[in-house]
């Protein structure tokens, strides 16, 4: 049992994300320290999630063509939203090909009824696949039988439901996109050749990888419509002053040397995407509020989070204008006082976020002391 000061935790969760001093060198060690990118396409200020996670990493030498040329060369492979180094795609096959699963729940065990009750629409998307593949959901046939039935926006999306459901089952794989649409294609002609992992290896691997990569997390966590954000029994078991319960965290990390950086970071980023731990080690107040009216926001649509070495310290509320090629920061929320110091690191990370975006830099005011 590791007992652990909030300071300690939060030193192996921002180390975990390759978030201190020393950076990684390319994009490609990116993606594998942290095993997912999230392909999200909001992009209020001017670059989707995914390419601020790597800039926040990399710095302004990272060209955003990386990529999109890493996801053409199959590098990364693009699972579910989630950008993955191709190597790891072995490990969700056996899954792929035992869906729906043991013991399915019954709403799995529907949806394979509701794909054999339109056996020829699901043929015809393969077949379409097989001879002008990669293409757009909108140039597949809707030949379903059975429509699918949701009391949500869904209702009657009957391809959009399918594919999805025959990504789930190894069958197609997201090949690119032509401006917003997502193209698909064979599985076969995406995914690389390689042989499946066991069941129970690939999930204790995809288990150990996840720690590695958050460096400290729940054994159990509650569920995430995304990637998971809990670990099982791998790595060690640990406590953390002033939280309650335990912790598993990655051994590797431990008592290694720590020089932290100002960073700004995505709403989305993995450090803090598991709010309920961000709460508990950074103890940090945070919401993503682009779906609340603008009235009820307290920091902004998109407002990024500040990491200021191991804590996380306020928010960057900025939108970009790309028609006219501006970057307008209306304000620099502080959770604590910045001192000079601060102040000057979170006006330089921002000056360097515009340069790498290619935007001019417009701000209400620069980032000012409260200390």
């Amino acid at each position: 049992m590791h007992h652990l000061s909030r300071q300690d935790a939060r030193r192996l969760a921002v180390s975990a994300q390759a978030l201190t001093a020393d950076r990684l060198p390319d994009l490609m060690a990116v993606a594998r320290r942290l095993t997912v990118l999230q392909l999200d396409p909001a992009r209020p200020v001017g670059a989707p999630s995914a390419q601020l996670v790597a800039w926040s990493r990399l710095g302004s030498a990272y060209d955003p063509a990386e990529l999109d040329d890493a996801l053409d060369r199959l590098e990364l492979v693009d699972l579910t939203g989630f950008a993955r180094p191709a190597e790891d795609i072995a490990l969700f096959y056996a899954e792929m090909a035992a869906w729906p699963g043991v013991d399915a729940p019954a709403w799995r065990i529907a949806q394979e009824g509701w794909i054999a009750a339109n056996a020829e629409c699901h043929a015809d998307i393969l077949e379409r696949l097989r001879q002008d593949g990669p293409l757009p959901a909108s140039e597949l046939p809707d030949t379903c039988a059975v429509p699918w039935r949701s009391s949500g926006w869904n209702n009657n999306r009957n391809v959009r439901m399918l594919l999805d459901l025959m990504v789930e089952r190894g069958e197609i794989a997201t090949a690119g996109h032509d401006g917003r649409e997502r193209l698909w294609d064979l599985a076969s002609r995406i995914y690389p050749d390689l042989p499946a992992v066991p069941p129970d290896e690939a999930d204790r691997t995809l288990r150990e990888r996840r720690l590695q990569a958050l460096g400290i997390a729940r054994a159990r966590a509650a569920k995430a419509p995304t990637e998971p954000n809990d670990v099982g029994d791998v790595g060690e078991e640990a406590v953390v002053d002033g939280v309650r319960g335990t912790w598993r965290v990655d051994p590797t990390l431990l008592d290694q040397p720590f020089t932290g950086r100002t960073a700004i970071l995505s709403p989305l980023d993995r450090l803090l995407i598991d709010r309920k731990r961000m709460v508990e080690l950074f103890e940090f107040d945070y919401q993503l509020e682009m779906f609340k009216p603008a009235a009820k926001r307290r920091w902004g649509y998109w407002a990024m989070p500040v990491l200021y070495a191991d804590r996380l310290v306020g928010k960057v509320d900025a939108t970009a204008d790309v028609g006219s090629g501006v970057l307008r920061v209306d304000a620099v929320h502080q959770d604590e006082p910045f001192d000079t110091a601060m102040a000057g690191e979170v006006q330089q990370e921002i000056e360097d976020l515009a340069q790498w975006l290619e935007l001019d830099l417009k701000m209400s005011e620069p980032v000012g002391t409260d200390a």
